[in-house]
Order: structure tokens, then C-alpha cells, then sequence
């Protein structure tokens, strides 16, 4: 925690993050805790739970953190709990569907909690959503004659077609993943300055897919730069063996991870080709990565340490993709410090 960069992402075991000083702190932005649940002591603190294991050497607790070079300040706004320095706004909302009377109940608590999250960021003037990290229940089970990571879409979109944000082009980078339980559950991080969206050329941008994907497309981009005083942050969205708008290897889980991987590189070539920095490198990223079925860790881990490295910083989650065909799914972080060319 002794980093002097303006924002910078982390991951502490339990005990690490228990034995943080209050200092420490009081420049933590947020936390997501997976695989077991948050500690108490965060109070005022905005903490996402993702009711999905770790995987491997990641198992048991793990609490990815986003921390600032001050201290913060924390608000609460309708249900959201926030915290934000002079230029990052972090926040996170939970959305009991229950609440909502309807044929459709995540479609309707997806379009409130974008609602909320896009009046909490004006009222902050922290505009522009950079980033998104969704979790639901139950994502690939079919209700009332629509899927509902279907459902999520259609409401999600709404949302930023009602706050007047455009629905593509200009999206953030997002990730959307299947739990066992729990609450819609999304964390956010926003900032005053719009983020930079970079596409993929071996795929159709989310926001384009054809109908066939359901009533409304995805709402994200593929990857985005956001930048904050001498920093620059790269945040890939939840990627997988998708080329075009099609998913390929069904049913191999090595074909699927070696795709994503080359998508991913594939979204690194087109970010250095706009990055105000030194290229990024796959070594360099910190991957959370998800498989569907446990029984496939080992071969995922294999590739990954193969073509990423032996050391490289991952942590695998068991979760549900967005496509029930579709076996792994990788998101990724880097940042550069502005002016290193």
C-alpha cells in the first residue's frame, strides 16, 4: 500500500486486508470479495460479494481491491454505497429481484440499478462510467420465454438509453457472470473523464450483435484506457472464444481458452495502437479468470502459464458465462504510468 500511483488495483488474502492500518484505510476506493464474505469491519465501504469459488491456488478467500493515493470519501446514495477521491468514483449496488412486480423482475432490476448508478454519478459530477463488474444468479436459465442474461441486457440497456448515454460506441468495459445465489450485484468504477473504448477486429462489437443473441445487444465495449493524473488504466471486459459474433470449440475447453487468449492479444495489438504509454504486454496483465466446470482448472491453468507465464497474476473463479456454450471466460487489468514512451 506504499504505492505513490494516483489509483492502483490489489489483492489481499483476509488477513492481509484485516491488518491494513487505518490510514491504509481511509485510501481503500473498494473491494471485491470472492469466495467468502466481506469482513465486517468495512462499514462505510463499498463491497461487492461474488457467491462463486475460487478455484486452484486461488481457493478459499480473496479480496481484489482498488485503492487511491489519498484519502477517500465515502456517501451513500439510494441504495448504492460509494467512495471517491479527486478523479475515481467507485461504487457498488445490490438488487434484490424480488422487490420488483413483474414477468420480467431481472430485466426491471437491471434497468434500476443503472438508473440509480447513472443519477448517482451526475449528482457526483464523475460522469463517465469506465467500468462494470455484473453479477446474477441462475445466468443461462431461461424465465417467462427469455434468458435472463437476456433479461440483464434489455434492462441494462434501457437504462442508458433512458439516462442519455449512448447504448454503443461509447460504452465501458463490463463483464457479466453466473452465480449460484445471491443478489444482482454490479461494482463500478467512473471517473471525470471519459474513457477511451477499443473494439476487437476478430469480432463484431457487443453492441452490434444481431438479434439472434436476444432483443437488445450487450451493452460494453470490448476494452477501454481511463486516465487519471500521470496514470494510464487499461480494464478488459469478460472475454471468450467468440469470433465474429459466433462461439467456437464448442464442448473443448483447451480450443476455448487458446481462442480468448488470442482475443485478448488481439485487444492488446489495437490498445497499443492508441495508448499514450509503452505497449502493453500479456505478461504484464492481471487476469481474473472464469471456468465453468471445476473439472477443466488444471487444463485452463496449464495454458495460461504457458502462453502468459508461470507467474502470472491470475485468479480463477468457478462461475456460469454469459452463452451456455461457453466454458471460460477471461477479464483483465494494466496500468502505465503516463509519459513512459
Amino acid at each position: 500500500m506504499t504505492d505513490a500511483m494516483a489509483v492502483a488495483h490489489s489483492r489481499l488474502s483476509p488477513p492481509q486486508l484485516a491488518g491494513l492500518t487505518d490510514a491504509q484505510r481511509q485510501r481503500l476506493l473498494g473491494v471485491t470479495c470472492i469466495g467468502g464474505p466481506a469482513e465486517a469491519w468495512h462499514g462505510e465501504l463499498p463491497v461487492q460479494n461474488v457467491a462463486a469459488p475460487l478455484l486452484g491456488r486461488s481457493a478459499g478467500a480473496l479480496n481484489e481491491i482498488w485503492f487511491s493515493a489519498e484519502s477517500c470519501r465515502s456517501g451513500e446514495l439510494d441504495g448504492i454505497r460509494f467512495r471517491v477521491d479527486d478523479n475515481v468514483l467507485y461504487g457498488v449496488v445490490d438488487v434484490d429481484e424480488s422487490a420488483f412486480r413483474s414477468t420480467l423482475p431481472l430485466q426491471a432490476a437491471a434497468e434500476d440499478a443503472y438508473r440509480r448508478i447513472f443519477t448517482l454519478l451526475d449528482r457526483e459530477a464523475y460522469p463517465h462510467l469506465w467500468r462494470a463488474w455484473n453479477y446474477l444468479a441462475d445466468i443461462n436459465v431461461e424465465n417467462n420465454g427469455l434468458e435472463r442474461y437476456r433479461q440483464f441486457n434489455v434492462g441494462r440497456h434501457s437504462a442508458f438509453v433512458a439516462s442519455g448515454r449512448l447504448a454503443q460506441g461509447n460504452v465501458p468495459a463490463a463483464c457479466a457472470l453466473g452465480t449460484t445465489s445471491g443478489p444482482l450485484t454490479i461494482a463500478f468504477m467512473a471517473g471525470r473523464t471519459a474513457p477511451t473504448p477499443i473494439e476487437n477486429p476478430r469480432q463484431v462489437s457487443a453492441y452490434c450483435y444481431p438479434s439472434e443473441y436476444g432483443p437488445r445487444s450487450p451493452t460494453f465495449s470490448r476494452a477501454a484506457f481511463a486516465e487519471v493524473p500521470g496514470l494510464e488504466l487499461l480494464f478488459i471486459s469478460g472475454t471468450a472464444s467468440i469470433v465474429g459474433h459466433q462461439t467456437l470449440h464448442v464442448g473443448d475447453i483447451e480450443g476455448q481458452t487458446h481462442e480468448t487468449l488470442a482475443n485478448i492479444v488481439a485487444l492488446l495489438e489495437s490498445a497499443n495502437a492508441r495508448t499514450r504509454t509503452t505497449p502493453y504486454q500479456l505478461a504484464e496483465l492481471s487476469l481474473r479468470t472464469y471456468i465453468r466446470h471445476a473439472e477443466d482448472y488444471h487444463r485452463v491453468q496449464a495454458i495460461i502459464e504457458e502462453q502468459v507465464g508461470a507467474g502470472a497474476s491470475v485468479v480463477y473463479v468457478q462461475a456460469d458465462i454469459c452463452r451456455h456454450d461457453l466454458l471460460v471466460e477471461i477479464e483483465a487489468t494494466a496500468s502505465h504510468k503516463l509519459g513512459n514512451r
